[in-house]
């Protein structure tokens, strides 16, 4: 028999599990008209509760290394900090005694400025100002570019109201080292000048994005962010040594201003490979400041800048003469100081000296005009022209430095009289540095003209590594040819005035120097001159191509000037790639007949 007591409980659990059942109806047909019936406004409602945000993820901009892997120029981070407007206010912390206090807003606004470099007074503006523009703005700039030191210092204020977001900056350690070759960016990080200009294909990032949802508090929604990770920039090794390039920038700047030169230049090339180890010059470029250099010195002059070779022609000429097969180094013509040929062109040595039976080596040693000429004239002039084309006079060199210039080699068509003997010994005719060190890299290199270059690779992201092809070798003259006219530079080195000055203990040198004219308005300049000293060692067996160039030089006006750097670049970079002397003596071969 069913008691009272009995029918009371359960009659209790059935109430209790009907009033359940009907709270969950509720919710139920609650949330079908949230999330169906009524989704859409729903949703509209919470978009307008909630911000969007989205942060840019920097990309860091590659590294440019020297061929040992030293950095030339890096990116570091730096930092923008953000402030939310909305949020600002009042702060807890505990104090030393672990007493909870409040911060009001002036102090903090007085310790963020101390930090970043604002007044108090600074930072409660940009929020103020930002207010009054918008009073629910949750995003105001605080401050940019900030070291990772200053960044700290913000973050362990705890205050919930900055946001930091970092972005790389660029930096160049060494300076002006190298700083005409690699250029620099912009601040906006735009690359501007040099490499990091011409390489930006390797070099730059792909930015990535950060996307996000916040609540009326400023805070991250969770679940709401997505991420487009960014893609860091590849490194562009160069061929240049940052050490040799160093020393030479110091060196070049030295003996500029000690002749009294408007600038000065100093490239090394190695002569079996045609890569540049130095560009230097002077003066140059910091790309830390480059706003202290003047315009006209921010890139390079040795790409950029041309010049009348003057006499280091005379090797070119020499060269072609053997390869045609008119002339050897023994072979004569009698040449005076002064002379009208039949065309009517007249020609003058620098120094005056009557009727002399020249050797084509002994027309090189005393550096004959009126001697070069005349066998410059056994050669047809379309040949001689094809030739300087060969040796890569009057084109850009396959560095694909931005802005370089081509020089000026006319055809044969527009040469007259005068230029049919003129471009023999340099004059009527303008080239660049690299043009001229690439035709001494093919006479060096018995003959073979190998394509310069200055970038090693590049090296992405992923570890893939892109190898610069400068392009195949070019046989410009015969290798017997060429040994030749090694023969005759060196020869020029030991008999030729400057011999003393030139000499490196232990090796055997050989080159040649150049005094050209400068033009300007259409005539030349009178009593200045741009001067070159050009050679490669050992002489015996050449390693390394040298040239040294002074524009205007006002202490000795001829390229004696350019003697001590020379002699003094060379032997730095024998030091530097550890050339071992030369164990043989050279031949010496007769200037007359």
């Amino acid at each position: 028999m069913t008691t009272r007591s009995t029918r009371s409980p359960r009659r209790r659990t059935v109430v209790a599990l009907a009033v359940v059942l009907a709270v969950l109806v509720v919710f139920v047909v609650r949330l079908v008209d949230i999330q169906v019936v009524n989704a859409r406004e729903h949703v509209e409602d919470s978009v307008n509760i909630a911000t969007g945000g989205k942060n840019v993820l920097y990309g860091t901009r590659g590294s440019i290394v020297d061929t040992n892997g030293q950095t030339l120029a890096g990116s570091i981070l730096q930092y923008d900090v953000q402030l939310d407007p909305s949020n600002v206010g009042p702060v807890t912390r505990t104090d030393a005694n672990g007493d909870t206090v409040e911060v009001d807003w002036p102090t903090i606004a007085a310790e963020i400025g101390a930090i970043t470099g604002q007044s108090a007074e600074d930072v409660q503006k940009i929020v103020s100002d930002t207010l009054a523009v918008n009073p629910d703005s949750q995003y105001a700039v605080l401050a940019t570019g900030l070291s990772t030191e200053k960044y700290r210092a913000l973050v362990d204020l705890g205050l919930p109201f900055l946001t930091p977001t970092q972005h790389p900056a660029r930096t160049y350690p060494d300076g002006a080292v190298a700083g005409n070759l690699v250029g620099f960016v912009g601040s906006d990080g735009t690359p501007l000048e040099g490499l990091e200009s011409s390489q930006d294909s390797c070099l730059a990032a792909t930015d990535g994005e950060r996307v996000f949802q916040r609540g009326k508090d400023g805070v991250v929604i969770p679940g709401t962010e997505t991420e487009t990770p960014a893609v860091d920039g590849g490194t562009l090794t160069l061929t240049i040594d940052r050490d040799l390039q160093w020393y030479l920038q110091q060196l070049i700047a030295e003996q500029t201003q000690n002749q009294g030169a408007q600038h000065g230049q100093i490239m090394v090339v190695e002569a079996k490979t045609g890569k540049i180890r130095a560009a230097a010059e002077y003066p140059t470029v910091d790309p830390n400041n480059v706003s202290a250099t003047d315009e006209s010195d921010r890139s390079s002059r040795i790409f950029r800048g041309t010049f009348e070779p003057g006499s280091t022609f005379k090797a070119l000429t020499a060269a072609m003469a053997i390869d045609s097969g008119v002339a050897t180094p023994t072979s004569t013509v009698v040449a005076s100081g002064r002379e009208t040929f039949p065309n009517g062109a007249r020609i003058t040595d620098a120094l005056s000296h009557g009727a002399t039976t020249y050797t084509l080596a002994g027309v090189l040693i005393d550096s004959s005009n009126v001697g070069i000429s005349k066998f410059a004239e056994m050669v047809p002039a379309e040949t001689r022209y094809d030739y300087l084309q060969r040796f890569g006079i009057g084109q850009v060199s396959a560095v694909g430095f931005p802005g370089e210039e081509t020089g000026v080699l006319r055809p044969v068509a527009e040469w007259d009289n005068q230029t049919f003997y003129n471009t023999s010994f340099g004059q009527g005719v303008s080239t660049t540095l690299p043009q001229l060190v690439g035709a001494y890299q093919a006479i060096a290199n018995d003959g073979l003209k190998v394509p310069l270059s200055l970038v090693e690779s590049c090296t992405l992201a992923d570890g893939t590594v892109e190898e610069t092809d400068a392009g195949p070798p070019t046989q410009v003259v015969s290798s017997s040819s060429a040994e030749q006219v090694q023969q005759m530079l060196e020869n020029v080195f030991v008999q030729g005035s400057l011999s003393k000055a030139l000499a490196i203990d232990g090796y055997r040198v050989a080159g040649k120097t150049g005094t050209g004219e400068i033009s300007e308005g259409g005539t030349y300049k009178s009593g200045v001159y741009f001067t070159t000293l050009i050679g490669f060692a050992p002489a015996d067996d050449p390693e390394y191509v040298v040239a040294v160039t002074l524009d205007q030089p006002t202490g000795v006006r001829s390229s004696a000037a350019n003697a001590a750097a020379f002699q003094q670049a060379m032997t730095q970079v024998l030091k530097t790639f550890r050339v071992m002397p030369s164990d043989s003596q050279p031949v010496l071969l007769p200037k007359t007949g």
